[in-house]
């Protein structure tokens, strides 16, 4: 955690236990070693029932960031453990991010680089697209989506979003559409969308084969959620124009399968992918910012 967490905390009376030395099998004694209230986790401690049975005073789980993939929140509802997390905390530097992928892929920016590196001087080879006149599609429309779609506003294109809960509200940002829509209108798909069971591989080569023209595909939610048989399918029928992933479906790189592996093989040598380390969200501003939106919500569940 950033080292702003004591100032954050102290005003409230929670006394902090710093303890980012442990693993993830030495956890469960230091819960029961303590009464404690709250626990506070990133992406790499799973929260299970085994994990809560050995914190009987918990009250809450704050996790220091956007997604909660790693959080078993039926067992949290079983325990009467109250869920908190914070993507308000980095969704200015997603949106940023996911606007910069976009001109990377949109005007061959890193290709470009690469090629000067080496003494390649190919102005014609590096046309790009604008920007400008595009229709930009978004699957989901959270906190992440709408960072995008706010950045966008800026560009002069069209913005639709599908968001599968219907009581997400409209702004002035994006206008929400059904899926069918945003299939026949967009040119580029950027998902936003958290991991659950439930959204296991939802971008499938039957949604992608389902837009209308071919696309350009970028990816800064989970990898999970994408189907990378399909991508690399959908990148050699040219389905998919392009893609740009901050997230990959198995993102500890010394673990792959021999299919994952043949699949990361192809996305690094395709001209048309460019690939980040999870960093979309990951600022110097944010890192402190995620500090200051929980303290926000362990005050407002305190009470205090």
């Amino acid at each position: 955690m950033h080292p702003s967490l004591p100032e954050y905390l102290a005003p409230l009376g929670v006394t902090l236990h710093y303890r980012p030395e442990l693993t993830a099998a030495e956890v469960p004694a230091a819960l029961a070693a303590q009464p404690y209230d709250g626990l506070m986790v990133r992406s790499k401690l799973r929260v299970t029932s085994e994990l809560l049975s050995q914190a009987p005073h918990l009250r809450y789980v704050a996790r220091a960031g956007a997604g909660v993939d790693n959080i078993d929140e039926a067992a949290m509802a079983a325990a009467g453990v109250t869920l908190l997390n914070a993507p308000e905390g980095n969704r200015d530097a997603v949106g940023e991010y996911a606007v910069g992928l976009l001109l990377a892929l949109f005007r061959n920016i890193v290709r470009a680089d690469q090629e000067v590196r080496t003494g390649q001087w190919r102005r014609e080879a590096n046309r790009g697209e604008e920007i400008g006149g595009k229709t930009i599609g978004l699957l989901g429309y959270g906190h992440m989506g709408r960072a995008f779609a706010r950045r966008l506003s800026a560009f002069g294109c069209t913005v639709l979003a599908h968001d599968h809960d219907p009581a997400v509200p409209a702004d002035e940002y994006a206008t929400l559409v059904s899926l069918a829509e945003l299939q026949a209108r967009a040119d580029v798909l950027s998902v936003h969308i958290p991991y659950s069971a439930a959204n296991h591989h939802v971008v499938n080569q039957e949604l992608l084969q389902g837009f209308q023209a071919p696309i350009w595909l970028l990816n800064t939610a989970r990898g999970e959620v994408l189907d990378h048989a399909a991508l690399v399918q959908s990148l050699q029928s040219g389905q998919v124009r392009g893609a740009a992933l901050d997230v990959l479906e198995n993102e500890k790189l010394g673990t792959l399968t021999p299919e994952q592996q043949a699949r990361f093989n192809f996305l690094t040598s395709a001209p048309n992918v460019l690939l980040s380390p999870h960093v979309g969200g990951w600022t110097f501003q944010s890192y402190r910012r995620i500090n200051e939106v929980l303290a926000g919500k362990i005050k407002e569940f305190l009470g205090v």
